[in-house]
């Protein structure tokens, strides 16, 4: 049995980020969305890691269910 990641909200975070490495949440538990912060710990999820290499606005996905994870694929308007 798959588990189900908890939806965090049903939009997509959008933050200005400058390059750097990133672990986005994957779970949806974090208090520091979209970012991990170790709450996955016995999920069966882990964070993805993320590199990006110049400043950029980036479209967290914040329900967790995109195709294109990290990033929002408009998933959360069929949840």
């Amino acid at each position: 049995m798959n588990p189900q990641p908890t939806v965090a909200q049903r939009s997509p975070i959008v933050k200005d980020m400058p390059a750097g490495t990133y672990h986005w949440c994957a779970c949806g538990l974090s208090k520091n969305q979209p970012f991990c912060d170790g709450s996955h710990k016995g999920t069966g999820f882990a964070p993805v890691k993320v590199e990006l290499t110049e400043a950029k606005k980036v479209a967290w996905c914040a329900c967790k269910h995109s195709k294109n994870a990290p990033y929002c694929d408009g998933s959360h308007a069929k949840l």
